[in-house]
């Protein structure tokens, strides 16, 4: 059935307003790790956090956010997907205002969780929505519009984050959701449709159960890897392997269901399995690349947290500028090409990570960047339209949901592992240079060049050749884990490569019905 005109022809008003909603969500990620000193310092200016209380306060909305998306993803395609919008931008703007006004750090911890609860339901339904009130032949240029949206709020959050910081106290950063929540509320309720499956079957709560319990212990446990740096360890492979088993068993109850929450044949579609994949190799990468890039522009270059954010301003603008366009080079070329070149560009910024030094020139920096976003706008909104086109427009909500799983747990990995690979790296680089700093300090200095700093910082004048060694160290170290990213890069750009489709697939599709046509239908 085509889209009814009415919606029709608001539908670019409705992907304004659900690009809005989204840019709430994400720009929160990334504005909090701005904050993260200022949190950290003691009251009034901050709550005192610990280091494991602000990596929980990180981790408590990535935890529940993740164990929720394919449950949020499946309520929509039940109850209505405007519905499940409104619900979690509610939720997610109380949790930001009780954020904002925390006391302690258990506090925020607990309302961070609240407000992962909120954004699961909001990133899945504004994908939902967006397949709903766009035909066929749109749908790509609206999910380049889409992901241009999410890459925007990723550079642009730490410079939000930064100018809040510096006129205002650290729950600005938070409370800052509020006012923009209640405008996405009002203008959804005038201009959003709502929509669902009209034949939804019987639910299947075992299954949801299942894929809950699943997700939070696999997310855990690389969660709980990448604080250790040590995957061998039992608090890390009990949840790692208890995860794995329960989403096997998942898959097992799916397959053997008459009325299953997710249907398993839509994986032995080469371009399904083949996209989400890729949106998990791609996250996977570039997670790792933001973590160390953090450290590295502040810590090594001395950028200030504002000038770090601008700095990543040319990997928002790539994006910005390329994914609406995508869907022409899809056109041109198949968007196996489009994406393993997308791919190849990502891997070719990651390897120019290995030549940097201290004084590497900015503009360099900003072309890396550049090509970077501009890989990351060839990748996401291709493989996102092979996703979300592979199943009914009925089940937009579970494909949404699958498509955003994938790529959390694959940047949670990412963050983990090259965040592990990082931090052994440097440790081992810099043991031999510690020395000079107290042995009761000496465990502390060696875990991160923020630790290092810090005891180079309490020695004085005789720290200097510390600071020295510990930027030779995290050089080192970063050249290490870039060379893993591109490895995963490379093995992300195999599989498009292979498994997506080439050119000329999918021609042939109906075209967007006639205006005259939509208007006798709908009568």
């Amino acid at each position: 059935m085509p889209v009814p005109e009415a919606i029709h022809r608001r539908r670019w008003a409705i992907l304004g307003v659900l690009m809005f909603s989204l840019l709430i969500v994400v720009l929160d990620n990334s504005i909090l790790n701005v904050a993260i000193k200022t949190i950290a310092a003691p009251a009034p200016t901050g709550l005192g956090a610990t280091q494991s209380e602000l990596e929980w306060a990180i981790n408590s909305y990535t935890l529940v956010f993740a164990g929720l998306l394919f449950t949020s993803g499946l309520l929509g395609d039940r109850l209505g997907r405007k519905k499940t919008l409104l619900f979690g931008l509610v939720v997610f703007g109380v949790g930001s205002a009780l954020a904002a006004m925390s006391d302690s750090p258990a506090q925020l911890i607990g309302f961070r969780a609240l407000m992962g609860f909120g954004g699961a339901f909001v990133m899945p339904a504004t994908l939902a929505v967006l397949m709903n009130v766009f035909e066929r032949d749109e749908q790509p240029k609206a999910i380049g519009i889409w992901a241009g949206s999410v890459g925007l709020g990723i550079a642009i959050g730490p410079v939000t984050g930064g100018l809040l910081l510096e006129h205002f106290w650290w729950g600005s950063i938070f409370l800052v959701n509020v006012p923009v929540v209640l405008v996405a509320l009002a203008a959804m309720v005038l201009l959003v449709p709502d929509s669902r499956d009209p034949a939804p079957g019987r639910i299947d709560p075992f299954g949801v159960i299942l894929s809950v319990i699943g997700l939070v212990l696999l997310v855990y446990g690389i969660i709980r890897g990448g604080e250790l740096a040590d995957f061998t360890d039992p608090g890390v492979l009990v949840p790692l392997i208890g995860g794995l088993v329960v989403l096997a068993g998942f898959v097992w109850h799916e397959k053997r269901s008459d009325h299953p929450a997710l249907d398993i044949s839509y994986f032995r579609k080469p371009a399904f399995s083949a996209a989400v994949t890729a949106v998990a190799l791609v996250f996977f990468a570039l997670m790792g690349v933001t973590f160390f890039s953090a450290f590295y522009l502040q810590s090594v270059r001395g950028y200030s947290a504002l000038q770090s954010g601008l700095l990543l301003l040319p990997l928002a603008a790539a994006q910005m500028m390329f994914a609406p366009r995508a869907r022409l080079a899809v056109r041109r070329f198949g968007a196996r090409t489009v994406c393993a070149a997308g791919m190849l560009l990502i891997a070719g910024g990651l390897v120019a990570f290995t030549l940097y030094d201290a004084g590497t020139p900015v503009w360099i920096m900003e072309l890396v960047f550049f090509v970077q976003g501009a890989g990351m706008a060839h990748i996401m909104p291709p493989v996102t339209v092979s996703v979300m086109q592979s199943l009914p427009r009925e089940k937009a909500g579970s494909g949404s949901a699958i498509n955003n799983t994938f790529r959390q747990v694959g940047g949670a990995l990412g963050v983990a592992v090259l965040g592990s690979l990082l931090s052994a790296t440097y440790r081992g680089e810099i043991e031999g240079h510690l020395g000079a700093v107290p042995p009761a300090g000496r465990e502390a200095a060696g875990e991160s060049i923020e630790g290092t700093l810090a005891a180079a910082d309490s020695l004085g004048p005789a720290g200097a050749e510390l600071v020295a060694r510990a930027n030779e160290a995290f050089l080192d170290a970063m050249h290490v884990t870039a060379l893993g990213s591109v490895v995963v890069a490379l093995a992300g750009a195999v599989v498009v490569a292979v498994f997506l489709p080439g050119r000329g697939a999918g021609r042939g599709h109906p075209p967007r019905v006639a205006e005259g046509a939509r208007e006798s239908v709908r009568r």
